[in-house]
């Protein structure tokens, strides 16, 4: 009889996506204003779609792969080992997409937002390195848009926690595939050997 075993981790990834594309959007409003967005005054970082491709529709496809997949019975070992391929291509895919969203939500939390301050326009926290994620007394730089440092650092650490849980479930089932096909492969020398 062949046995049937249904992965979590399609179906962890369907919040975890739409919730990065909200966060996304979200950097694109900083506080519902739509005008800053059209300015192009916003952070650097917002702009490479990490939370609406990469963590969020992009990420779609492996759990889609992952439920999918996850429901068909394959009995006959040939077959077996294809299906654990697709999935562990998927798995990776999915390590790689929000492994993107993990590095620029890292860059876009050292970089700082993009601020109007007494001098003008322009990333006034991007020398500090992120030391000013630690030095709350100097987000009051930033005049505009109002506590846009707020709004950067709970976003980007938002996306940034997604797409790191996100990373660590593709990463669980790509072992996990790994596994199987180790364990096919002993089996088919064991056949051979023994």
């Amino acid at each position: 009889m062949c046995l049937h075993s249904c992965s979590c981790a399609g179906f962890s990834l369907i919040p975890l996506s739409l919730c990065s594309i909200a966060a996304n959007i979200l950097l694109y409003v900083p506080n519902g204003d739509p005008t800053y967005a059209a300015n192009n005054q916003l952070s650097s970082y917002v702009l490479y779609f990490e939370g609406i491709c990469f963590a969020g529709i992009l990420m779609l496809f492996p759990a889609a792969i992952f439920i999918l997949l996850d429901h068909f019975e394959v009995c006959e070992p040939k077959n077996r080992n294809t299906k654990t391929w697709i999935l562990l291509l998927a798995a990776l895919c999915g390590v790689a997409f929000s492994s993107y969203c993990v590095v620029i939500s890292v860059l876009g939390l050292v970089q700082g937002p993009y601020c109007r301050t007494n001098i003008g326009w322009g990333h006034v926290f991007q020398s500090t390195n992120g030391g000013y994620l630690t030095d709350r007394s100097t987000w009051t730089q930033c005049l505009e848009p109002a506590q846009v440092v707020e709004w950067n650092v709970t976003l980007f650490s938002i996306l940034l926690s997604l797409s790191g849980v996100e990373m660590i479930l593709c990463f669980l089932q790509a072992l996990k595939e790994t596994a199987k096909l180790m364990n096919a492969k002993c089996a088919s020398w064991e056949k051979v050997y023994c």
